[in-house]
């Protein structure tokens, strides 16, 4: 097994931590109380708890650090040149309607570059992490993206806009109706962490989603790189993490992907 970095064991050992509560809330989820955040986006106690148990691990092991978390936003820290990006419960949605496809996404950012991430899904047990310049792991073993070539036998993953009127103005029918007619199947999991790591996986040959927040998407980018994939933004790749719709594949399904997604726009 590849050893860990310090950092990455920090990492491990509390998203290992905030699991072990989120598997006992996912069990007795009808009793969760939960209140609406916004529109198709849902805060639970379980979710809330979980980022508490993750920022206190993490700022144990790193007092200085920064943090950006989903439900609290932004805390500076001394240091400013690392900062923890950290999503507690990706796939809430999932995860209130018993679903068992959720995970803990945590990245580590160094001057503006992620370095480090981790995609957990406890239901599963799989761990899925990376590190720059070393590979990305799953559990034990080295993870790289599919080496399908044909589109035609791609399994593509999307995100479908939830009420989310602005997605859909800027063409999220035409693009499903344009990469529907070109490939195996589409898939809509429901937890952009995941997806990510299941392209590094190589489960899936390409993934796309409009308007995802870096939390969502700050480890799966760098577990796609460390595979071998490739990651942009339609609008520009020049900031990932600026507003717009990322897009993820194996080297030869991502620019035909990109370029379906690309098509669809212009119609």
């Amino acid at each position: 097994m590849p050893r860990r970095s310090a950092h990455l064991e920090v990492m491990v050992r509390a998203a290992r931590k905030a699991a072990r509560m989120l598997v006992h809330d996912f069990n007795e989820v009808e009793q969760l109380q939960v209140s609406i955040k916004g529109p198709g986006d849902f805060v639970s106690v379980a979710d809330q708890r979980a980022e508490r148990i993750l920022y206190e691990e993490l700022r144990r092991a790193r007092p200085d650090w920064s943090f950006l978390m989903e439900e609290s936003g932004e805390r500076r820290g001394r240091d400013p040149r690392y900062r923890w990006i950290v999503d507690p419960l990706d796939g809430t949605t999932n995860f209130l309607h018993g679903i068992p496809h959720w995970a803990i996404s945590i990245a580590l950012e160094c001057e503006g570059e992620i370095i480090a991430g981790l995609v957990y899904d406890p239901v599963k047990d799989e761990l899925f992490t990376a590190e720059k310049g070393e590979g990305a792991i799953l559990n034990d073993r080295r993870i790289r993206v599919s080496a399908r070539r044909d589109l035609g036998q791609a399994l593509i993953g999307c995100g479908l806009p939830v009420r989310n009127w602005e997605g859909r103005r800027r063409g999220f029918t035409r693009q499903m109706e344009r990469v529907a007619d070109e490939v195996a199947g589409l898939r809509r999991l429901g937890t952009a962490s995941l997806d990510l790591a299941y392209v590094a996986a190589g489960r899936q040959d390409g993934f796309w989603e409009f308007g995802l927040n870096p939390w969502d998407m700050a480890a799966g980018v760098l577990l796609v790189r460390e595979a071998g994939g490739l990651v942009g933004r339609l609008e520009g790749d020049e900031d990932l993490f600026a507003k717009g719709t990322l897009v993820s594949g194996n080297p030869w399904i991502y620019p035909r992907l990109r370029r379906l997604l690309e098509e669809a726009g212009r119609e």
